[in-house]
This record gives structure tokens, sequence and C-alpha cells, in this order.
């Protein structure tokens, strides 16, 4: 099972999030140890490589991606190999649609349904 998707600034704050089958009591120490985790180990990491880690019979994969810091939580059969593709999955979909509502530094689409028109066009050689 994927328990988490979390997304937080370089200031350790969490910018989006989203639980699966986790406690609400468990939540905040998830949201401490990851930033607890990025303060301790993105230091010097290049864009988009990946770092993984294990906590609790869980796996944890995350990067770092621009100024943001992504992580993917599993367990079972979301191990190392599963959560590296979700998070190729998710910096994939961030690019192609930042790239379809910003062009050339003008904004091109704010259609949340063209933007997803859009993205799904796009040849898998852009991918």
């Amino acid at each position: 099972m994927l328990l988490a998707v979390l997304i937080a600034n370089s200031e350790g704050n969490i910018l989006v999030e989203r639980f699966n089958g986790v406690p609400a009591e468990e939540r905040l120490h998830w949201r401490s140890f990851l930033v607890k985790l990025v303060a301790d180990n993105l230091k010097g990491v290049k864009n988009e490589e990946l770092l993984v880690a294990c906590h609790k019979s869980v796996y944890i994969m995350y990067t770092v991606f621009g100024d943001v810091s992504i992580f993917v939580v599993g367990k079972d059969e979301y191990n190392e190999l599963a959560l590296a593709e979700a998070l190729f999955i998710i910096t994939s979909a961030l690019k192609d649609c930042l790239d379809e509502i910003v062009w050339k530094g003008l904004l091109e689409n704010t259609d949340k349904d063209r933007i997803k028109r859009l993205v799904r066009l796009k040849t898998p050689t852009e991918f």
C-alpha cells in the first residue's frame, strides 16, 4: 500500500500531503520524521536524485525537485522499486503540467481540464 505522498519546501513546511490508511494520530509523527530526514540528508543532493530510508517496517523514497522535497511512503509490495516509479511519475506529471500552464514566461493555460487534455496529447518521447 502507498501510505503517503508529501511535498515540502526547503524550510520543512508541508505544502501538499495525501495519506492513505494512516490514522490521524500518526500523521504528525510522519510529518515530523520526514522533515527531520530532509534536514539531515539532503545537503548536496542533486535534483531528482533518489534517496531511500526505512522506518517502522515501511519504505520511504524521496528526492529534491527544484526547491521542494517529494516523499513517497509505502509498505508491502510498495518497496523501493515501486516507490521509485511513483516518484518518477509524480515529477514527470509536475513538469508536464507546468509546461502547459507556463510557456516561456507567459501564462498559457488556466483551465484545469484543458491542461489535462494537453498533457495527455504529448507523445511518449516527450516524457
